[in-house]
């Protein structure tokens, strides 16, 4: 069976097809996208507003980690280190112990918002995707700024749906990462506050052949380098994963290089900082709490 590999918005696995790095390492894969109905087509378009549809304006409980929870149908995908974190504690799958990922993020404000300075935000709504990257990043980079009773966050269902609401004016500040950010600086709108963030990876199957993670992880270590290098020559690959709707509104060659994948050690200190945050701010009902410890939860 080939290798699933579920992409994350990012320009690594489209540089490492196109310079044949999988193949090269022996690699039997194929791309597997959980939004499409067949599990192999691109499935993020959204609609915007006043283009044929109208977003909900109830909340979306249910985020990166309850993918993980009910089970991905990839063998490696990638999400937030804090979701990753919970799901392999709570054995949802397996995090690997020897890579991880940083991609740029931050809270963004329209041009003429009366938002200046991160104290603005108090009380004023921040939309998020829940138990993902947005909703823990937009917690850690607030949490010396302000209280934490004091955050508003707002739970928008994916990374597209911020960017719209962002662009019809639906919510005060959202916050986005990677592909999506570089989207709304180009519309002109304002980071009020740097969220960067790490990303881990997810094994998820019990029967994946540790030999082809291994072969993923040195291709991808080999496209990265070539992203350091000249990363304008692969911002083409961004509109493969993005909205038609925002394809005509941005120039993907002024694009940054987005997630930057860093070949060093999840560290049982950093698994275990990260699992005691998490529950010191009761950000998991008891239920959906994990407690393996990290010689369970981690492949190292």
């Amino acid at each position: 069976m080939p290798f699933k590999i579920q992409p994350h918005n990012r320009l690594q696995e489209w540089v490492a097809e196109e310079k044949g790095y999988f193949r090269s390492e022996g690699l039997d894969y194929v791309f597997h996208f959980s939004g499409s109905p067949d599990g192999v087509g691109v499935g993020r378009n959204y609609r915007l507003n006043g283009n044929g549809s109208v977003q909900s304006t109830e909340e979306v409980k249910s985020g990166a980690f309850e993918t993980m929870e009910a089970g991905r149908t990839c063998d490696i995908s990638a999400a937030c280190h804090w979701a990753v974190n919970m799901a392999a504690s709570g054995q949802h799958g397996k995090m690997w112990g020897h890579a991880y990922s940083v991609t740029p993020a931050g809270i963004y404000v329209a041009a003429d918002s009366d938002i200046r300075k991160p104290e603005d935000l108090r009380g004023r709504e921040v939309g998020v995707g829940y138990h993902s990257g947005s909703h823990f990043s937009a917690l850690q980079a607030l949490e010396p700024l302000l209280e934490v009773e004091d955050a508003k966050l707002k739970f928008i269902g994916s990374p597209n749906d911020r960017v719209a609401q962002l662009l019809d004016r639906r919510i005060d500040a959202a916050n986005v990462f990677g592909l999506q950010s570089y989207i709304v600086e180009q519309q002109g709108f304002r980071k009020v506050v740097d969220t960067t963030f790490m990303i881990g990876f997810l094994i998820s199957g019990e029967d994946v052949e540790m030999d082809d993670v291994e072969k993923y992880f040195r291709a991808l270590q080999r496209a990265q380098r070539d992203i350091d290098v000249e990363h304008q020559r692969y911002t083409h690959y961004f509109l493969r994963e993005m909205a038609d709707e925002f394809k005509p509104l941005v120039d993907v060659r002024a694009f940054g290089p987005g997630e930057r994948i860093v070949f060093e050690p999840y560290t049982q200190e950093v698994y275990e900082q990260t699992h005691r945050w998490m529950k010191k701010l009761e950000l998991f009902p008891q239920e959906q709490l994990g407690e393996a410890n990290y010689q369970t939860a981690v492949l190292v």
